[in-house]
């Protein structure tokens, strides 16, 4: 197994992990619009170079596909994060454990053939899922819950959406392009419905902000792009549930976020159905979800 594609799909598990954290942090001074605003504009001004490097990285620009994508890319993360304004830092994150198992549902409604085992992991997850959401207790709000899994369906589209866009030449054209086009396109709406964001914001503030445009968003894509190339989806997929596990851990040591029974068995059996999803593929090497990057955070 290639040891360094295993480094770069840790990579991106630990940098997905952090970005609730670090979004909770920046909203203490910030909305949660105006700070995903700021979020892909430093993300996009980062990515502008990999985008214009050559002229199959300038193609995308003109590619549907691209272009529609980086539209779901900015919405997602808004209505992610809208909902990460009211729950907690532990709640979100569990939540987002349920990814996998959206994925298995869509694959199954677009004909591909889904193992009998990862069924079994899509039915724990989303049992975890639902035990979360109906009663989040003092840990959220059942809107902020709605809009974290709405976000989760946004983010689905948007992996379907990204198998059909040409690659642009190198690791990094795709996942800058796709940044800077959610930045062109988001950025506007959230100034015209959040107002003008306020720049006088703590250095922590707008380090916590940087960190999630560069580490969170460009380096994340690019380490699970890299590593998922070189190894199968089924053993890619076993590092994205480190962004729950790194999110819960963070939330409940730094934000005083209470692991309640239900977070913690919804979190659970989140986390165990995912990897059965996972394993499940591995009976069945026809069709592969994840030949474009998915990022839930």
């Amino acid at each position: 197994m290639n040891r360094l594609a295993i480094v770069a799909l840790i990579l991106s598990g630990l940098c997905w992990g952090v970005g609730f954290p670090l979004g909770k942090l920046a909203m203490r001074e910030v909305g949660a619009g105006q700070m995903i605003a700021l979020r892909f504009i430093i993300a996009a001004l980062v990515a502008l170079p990999f985008a214009l490097w050559s002229r199959e990285a300038r193609a995308l620009f003109r590619s549907p596909p691209v272009l529609i994508g980086g539209l779901l890319y900015g919405l997602a993360f808004q209505v992610q994060f809208e909902g990460l304004a009211r729950t907690s830092v532990t709640l979100a994150a569990l939540l987002v454990g349920a990814m996998p198992a959206l994925i298995a549902i869509g694959a199954r409604l677009l004909g591909e053939q889904i193992p009998r085992l990862s069924w079994l992991g899509v039915a724990a997850a989303t049992l975890g899922a639902g035990l979360i959401a109906g009663r989040p207790g003092d840990a959220g709000s059942p809107l902020g819950v709605v809009l974290c899994l709405l976000a989760l369906l946004v983010f689905l589209a948007w992996l379907f959406v990204l198998r059909r866009a040409p690659k642009g030449g190198s690791l990094m054209a795709l996942p800058a392009v796709t940044v800077i086009v959610a930045a062109a396109t988001m950025a506007p709406a959230a100034f015209l419905l959040h107002g003008p964001p306020p720049l006088d914001l703590s250095p922590r503030a707008w380090a916590a902000i940087a960190a999630q445009g560069v580490v969170c968003t460009l380096i994340a894509t690019a380490a699970w792009q890299y590593g998922l190339a070189r190894v199968g989806s089924a053993t890619a997929g076993v590092f994205v549930n480190l962004e729950p596990l790194i999110g819960t851990l963070i939330g409940v040591a730094f934000f005083q976020d209470r692991l309640t029974l239900n977070l913690g068995l919804g979190g659970l059996l989140i986390l165990a159905g995912s990897y059965v999803v996972v394993l499940g593929e591995r009976s069945a090497p026809a069709a592969d979800l994840a030949h474009n990057p998915v990022t839930p955070t």
